[in-house]
């Protein structure tokens, strides 16, 4: 298992992350049913490392309209993922 750092996503026009990224590296881009798929089949784990030191594993989550990406890096509700700069 390998673990992959994420520094960008692509969103789609509701802001739901659709891919992982982190340019210069062989795995990247990602799709999101890729990565869910990597995550759940425990072949890789993916992470945000963030300004302030703090690293957070990207978790696959079940939502009202299926299954998502997400990290949670604070005590809000949103999607952290979505503060990183597209890919």
């Amino acid at each position: 298992m390998a673990e992959r750092q994420v520094t960008r996503t692509d969103k789609d026009n509701n802001g739901d992350i659709t891919r992982l990224c982190n340019p210069g590296t062989t795995w990247s881009p990602r799709t999101k049913s890729e990565a869910i798929r990597d995550i759940d089949s425990g072949a890789h784990t993916y992470f945000v490392s963030w300004p302030d030191g703090r690293r957070t594993e990207v978790r696959v989550v079940n939502g009202p309209t299926g299954r998502y990406l997400r990290t949670d890096r604070d005590s809000t509700t949103r999607n952290n993922l979505a503060d990183l700069p597209d890919c």
